[in-house]
């Protein structure tokens, strides 16, 4: 067999090719069966040593796959686009870490595959931690749970506040009335605040249930979207500048309401307690279950060159849980 497959560190499942300059969009191809059925079972798979050399060759891998990479949409966080729709990982500065999340959880449409390849691995540090929504959600106490699947949450973003991305970079439309249309169709109430701030709501579930396995994920943005999973030192600056409506991300209950912090703090516990990382080499690319594995990354030193590209596009229609 071209390829070995071990899991010493229960995520991801380590994918080797133990042939020479092995493609991997050819072999994946030849054996997407495979794939997706190891997928399904452990959430991440780390494909390494394969023949995976620029931006152009992990975009075959995608395509080969998954037919389509889509486009980043409804965007949060900054990157700078490479080819195919191939996009670097994040922009944001080398000294911040990335709290774990699901990829665009909280869009109507989500992909439910994302894929990132190391082009040139950090010096120092620079992980990208995974860790299961299955077990995330299991971990959580039943009346925590059932509370938020009754409440949900809402996500409130003030875009063009000075802070974070404006309406034109996370909508890619310099026109208010393309913004209008696509916030209407995808549920998602918004006021101009000014010309320059866009104020947006959107109020959405924390519980999905996979179409494939159709076990239970914890698949929100409710943690990773609210103002305590940010240093201490950014609260307190936020808080110095902004009243707490004008935060540029926040999240609540769905009515509206404060989330206590305790609350918080034990999702957040909740996530480091599953949180499982690798050290990147050069060529490697993790393949991602969106709905059954969470991500974020590691602060780093040295360059770092990591890049992302989703498939398969899924609507939240398709993973509800009957309340």
């Amino acid at each position: 067999m071209s390829v070995s497959f071990s899991n010493e560190n229960e995520l991801p499942l380590i994918c080797t090719a133990t042939f020479p300059g092995l493609n991997l969009s050819h072999w994946a191809g030849e054996n997407s069966d495979l794939i997706e059925k190891q997928l399904e079972k452990y959430g991440a798979i780390l494909f390494r040593d394969f023949n995976v050399v620029n931006a152009d060759d992990f975009a075959d891998v995608i395509e080969k796959l998954y037919k389509k990479i889509l486009p980043y949409l409804e965007r949060s966080s900054p990157r700078n686009h490479l080819s195919r729709n191939i996009f670097t990982s994040t922009e944001l500065t080398k000294d911040a870490d990335i709290f774990l999340h699901n990829e665009q959880s909280y869009n109507i449409e989500f992909p439910m595959r994302t894929l990132f390849y190391c082009h040139k691995p950090p010096a120092e540090k620079g992980r990208t931690p995974i860790a299961d929504t299955r077990k995330i959600f299991q971990r959580l106490p039943t009346e925590l749970r059932e509370n938020f699947i009754k409440k949900k949450y809402r996500y409130t973003r003030n875009l063009g506040s000075g802070i974070g991305l404006n309406w034109q970079t996370a909508y890619q439309t310099d026109h208010k009335q393309v913004v209008a249309h696509y916030c209407r169709d995808h549920d998602i109430q918004f006021e101009w605040i000014s010309d320059k701030v866009l104020r947006t709501h959107q109020i959405r579930d924390v519980v999905a249930k996979h179409p494939a396995t159709q076990e239970l994920c914890w698949f929100n943005h409710l943690t990773f979207f609210n103002m305590l999973t940010l240093p201490q030192e950014t609260q307190t600056l936020l808080r110095n500048v902004f009243k707490d409506a004008e935060l540029p991300n926040n999240t609540y209950y769905g009515d509206g309401s404060k989330i206590p912090d305790g609350i918080i703090e034990e999702l957040k516990r909740a996530y480091l307690a599953e949180e499982r990382s690798f050290a990147w080499q050069k060529s490697d690319v993790l393949l991602l279950d969106n709905m059954l594995t969470a991500h974020g990354r590691q602060s780093f030193t040295g360059d770092r060159e990591i890049y992302a590209g989703f498939a398969e596009m899924h609507n939240w229609n398709q993973v509800k849980i009957n309340e």
